[in-house]
């Protein structure tokens, strides 16, 4: 099979640990055989520093072209510094994920049994955690109306919805969940925000479409808390860009480290994979990055963009057999022996192979 794949290695830690996913994924296509076209292309802050644009024309086209696309981070330390900075790597991201429609986030949260003590939450509380966050990417409040007023000191910004838009997510988290445990949690604020009315008035008029699902509606303040309470008792969850971002990145740490989780962020055009972490800039360059959720965010792909089941469970398996071995990064050896991310990289090719 031929899989034509755009690589945006981004900032940051983004190269290094997209170099790791490339030599994982081509030890796949060699032991499949596969043929994979990679089409490098520039964001963020490396193609600010390139031509002004931290999304440009040239690789929207490659993502456009491509089956699917693998990306590693965005952003820098010196734009974070800068409020007066005009153009910002983060605005490459929200460009890339409103020109290409990808307009729902899949994240993933579940347990490693060899790491389940490294986590900061108590075994008892987290053991088979296996939920699904679905997060609206394209609307919300980080592409509504916004500015300055008062001689600049008022500031809004707004929180816009259709629905169309919480339509198309939750009829994908209902098709999700019928695929699971048949569980699906709306998440909002309908006590208090209109937006937040029309989920919850979107996601019960849906309910009649999928009666063999079980739908709850949680405030996104209860479901924070239960999160790291009883986890386990989630399986599929949808709720709007704002939400999402904050709840996923709590969520991640129930698995010990933001460096195992991959993600997706899928829609009517193409499809884009990549780990939840950001671009870590004081590890730029160290060789000391965690790859495993940048090769996760690998085997995802194989198996949603390109129906590779066997592929992507390979992957998978030997990431597991990775953390039972302890051929880990700094942030899970604890003190113990740790490996650069390339080593850990070549360890997993290796096995692959064999």
């Amino acid at each position: 099979m031929e899989l034509n794949i755009a690589l945006l290695p981004g900032d940051g830690i983004g190269p290094e640990v997209i170099e790791q996913a490339v030599k994982v994924s081509n030890a796949i296509a060699k032991k499949f055989d596969h043929k994979i076209n990679w089409s490098h292309a520039l964001t963020g802050a490396a193609a600010i520093d390139a031509v002004g644009d931290p999304y440009p024309d040239e690789t929207h086209e490659i993502c456009l072209k491509s089956d699917a696309i693998l990306f590693g981070a965005i952003g820098h330390p010196r734009f974070d510094n800068d409020p007066s900075a005009k153009v910002r790597p983060e605005q490459g991201l929200l460009k890339m994920r409103k020109e290409l429609g990808l307009f729902a986030n899949v994240r993933p949260t579940f347990t490693f049994p060899s790491l389940i003590d490294k986590s900061p939450l108590k075994k008892e509380r987290i053991d088979g955690t296996d939920l699904i966050f679905l997060r609206e990417l394209t609307g919300g409040i980080y592409f509504g109306e916004r500015g300055r007023k008062d001689n600049g000191n008022t500031a809004y910004d707004t929180c816009t919805y259709s629905r169309h838009e919480i339509k198309r997510l939750a009829i994908k988290g209902f098709e999700m969940a019928m695929k699971r445990s048949k569980k699906l949690c709306c998440v909002d604020k309908a006590n208090v925000l209109e937006s937040s009315r029309l989920w919850r008035e979107t996601v019960q008029s849906l309910e009649k479409d999928y009666p063999e699902v079980e739908v709850s509606y949680e405030f996104v303040d209860a479901v924070a808390m239960r999160l790291v309470q009883w986890p386990n008792s989630y399986d599929v969850l949808i709720t709007e860009n704002l939400f999402g971002d904050i709840l996923t990145d709590e969520a991640s740490v129930i698995s010990g480290s933001m460096g195992l989780m991959p993600s997706a962020s899928v829609g009517a055009k193409t499809s884009l994979y990549e780990p939840i972490h950001g671009s870590y800039p004081q590890a730029a360059g160290k060789n000391i990055a965690n790859p495993l959720a940048t090769i996760l965010s690998a085997a995802m792909m194989f198996e949603d963009a390109f129906n590779l089941k066997n592929e992507s469970k390979l992957i998978r398996k030997v990431v597991d057999k990775s953390l039972e071995k302890s051929i880990v990064t700094e942030d899970l050896a604890n003190g113990e022996k740790c490996y650069k991310t390339s080593e850990v990289g070549d360890w997993l090719v290796k096995e692959i192979l064999k």
